[in-house]
């Protein structure tokens, strides 16, 4: 068994076989090439698809998408009428929040860093823990977290209901449907938007497509070291990572700070001693642009979040060249980012539901 190197938000564990999911929205046939590098990648890595991510059970009709378009956006989805889901997952920030922590219903603080909503769907689970199944299920739960937005369902649903427009909008979204505003649908909704915030084209997408200059130098060099290391074994297939779960620290205990002793990561869900300090092993697309690092939020840097990660998972110590080439590779992950508008949410009126100060 090898061990593997993984980072952002975390994981590795010594463990072979690992892949992860892989999309029902098939890329085009890659480009033939003759590049060892790059023939050597395409066994671990396949390049994002373009085009919304496909969700079991979900279609996305333009009505259903603009729905929860309006839904993400709309902070009347919390108590306060001052936290969106865009608050915690801000697609100018990568998906992310560029905090440790979020802040809440009152200004509490979330117990974990807000993960990247971009390509979220490709994730075999949602939440560091794998709490939820999928998108659709994952949407629901920040709505009625007391620390997060503090809207218990009903009151939500209450909530739409009062506001007028939405009456038209679910009707658009659920044709046939009686009782079309109720929280299974808002989340269909939710999930059904996010879905669409997908981030093809990165530098190492063209490179696994065959161009061989879209990767420089430095970032080849990253690529190789990444694999030789092991760290595609956790972190592959098409999202980079989120396919499975795996402990932090493996070869080195972190400090408190990255792993405090009270979070006990997966094992609080299953119960399972092997899933003590275990978290879903997060997707590195983007990852230059959601930094803070680890569950904990508490790395800045990317260079020290890769130096924390070959120490603790490789007990390695990596030369400042060797974590500046990892580095750059990581770096070409970076997508096309998700064009958004912000949509004209329906307006509130006279007997529309009042915040909770």
């Amino acid at each position: 068994m090898k061990q593997v190197f993984a980072l952002a938000g975390f994981a590795a564990l010594s463990l072979t076989g690992c892949s992860a999911s892989d999309s029902t929205n098939e890329a085009s046939p890659l480009a033939t090439s003759s590049d060892p590098l790059i023939l050597a990648a395409r066994a671990q890595f396949k390049p994002l698809p373009k085009g919304p991510a496909e969700l079991p059970g979900v279609t996305p009709t333009p009505e259903l998408v603009a729905l929860g378009t309006a839904l993400y956006f709309d902070p009347r989805l919390s108590a306060s009428h001052a936290i969106a889901c865009a608050d915690c997952h801000n697609i100018g920030l990568g998906g992310a929040d560029a905090r440790s922590t979020s802040l809440g219903h009152r200004w509490q603080h979330g117990g974990r860093n807000a993960p990247t909503v971009l390509n979220a769907a490709y994730n075999t689970a949602q939440f560091w823990d794998g709490r939820a199944k999928d998108l659709v299920e994952q949407a629901g739960g920040p709505v009625s977290n007391p620390v997060e937005m503090a809207m218990p369902a009903e009151q939500a649903v209450a909530t739409i209901k009062s506001i007028p427009g939405y009456s038209t909008m679910f009707a658009k979204a659920f044709p046939g449907d009686q009782h079309a505003i109720r929280m299974g649908n808002v989340q269909m909704a939710i999930a059904a938007y996010e879905a669409t915030l997908v981030t093809p084209n990165a530098p190492f997408d063209r490179f696994l497509n065959g161009d061989e200059k879209a990767l420089g130098a430095a970032e080849r060099r990253g690529l190789k070291a990444f694999m030789d290391s092991g760290c595609a074994a956790c972190h592959g297939g098409v999202n980079m990572g989120g396919a499975m779960y795996a402990k932090f620290g493996v070869t080195w205990a972190p400090p408190a700070e990255l792993l405090p002793p009270g979070d006990l990561g997966r094992f609080s869900v299953t119960g399972d001693e092997a899933d003590r300090y275990a978290y879903k092993v997060p997707s590195l697309r983007n990852i230059a642009l959601t930094a803070p690092y680890f569950h904990t939020g508490k790395v800045w840097s990317l260079d020290e979040a890769v130096k924390v990660m070959a120490k603790s998972q490789l007990g390695k110590t990596l030369s400042q060249k060797e974590t500046t080439d990892i580095t750059a590779f990581l770096v070409s992950l970076t997508g096309d980012q998700p064009k958004v508008s912000i949509p004209a949410l329906p307006p509130s009126t006279d007997g529309s539901n009042r915040p909770v100060d």
